[in-house]
């Protein structure tokens, strides 16, 4: 396999799914030709969103900020997505933003949708609610995608437009 086609993790959190926007998001990717090979609503389990959210960001960041997060995954729907793609993890990073939206630049996910800071949510004692999350970079997007998707649950297709596929048989 080509180490330049990559598949990522893409959540859209309880925040976007409440607002209505999810097709305004999802078009921001179809828009650079990211292709979708898997998509389920889900109400995310305690037990899914601490897998999501591991033991290594409650060392970085403190146990206290992964129980807000996990509070935050869990407090309503979830949009679970994977992407297929040329270096996909980056250019979809590079849509979603900055995590702290305030910081997002505009035409970005988080700066044209989302404006909270760290301070308002430090103070309100809740997790940034930032409406998107994105894998970090392969690695993390490979074990991402295990935790929210069975293998079976995401599909092989090739769509007319694009020239790149995952799979090795092509």
């Amino acid at each position: 396999m080509d180490n330049l086609l990559q598949r990522t993790l893409v959540l859209l959190k309880p925040d976007a799914i409440n607002r209505g926007i999810v097709g305004e998001i999802l078009q921001r990717f179809e828009r650079v030709g990211a292709k979708l090979v898997g998509m389920k609503l889900l109400v995310s389990t305690e037990d899914t969103a601490l897998k999501h959210y591991t033991e290594d960001i409650g060392r970085r960041r403190g146990e206290h900020i992964r129980k807000l997060m996990v509070e935050m995954l869990t407090s309503g729907p979830v949009m679970a997505m994977v992407f297929e793609g040329v270096e996909i993890v980056e250019v979809v990073r590079k849509l979603v933003g900055e995590t702290e939206p305030k910081k997002a630049l505009p035409g970005t996910i988080r700066g044209d949708y989302a404006h909270v800071s760290y301070a308002y949510s430090d103070a309100k004692k809740i997790g940034v609610f930032n409406l998107i999350h994105a894998s970090a970079n392969s690695e993390e997007a490979e074990t991402e995608i295990n935790v929210w998707f069975k293998l079976e649950e995401l599909v092989e297709h090739q769509p007319l437009y694009t020239h790149f596929t995952l799979r090795e048989d092509k």
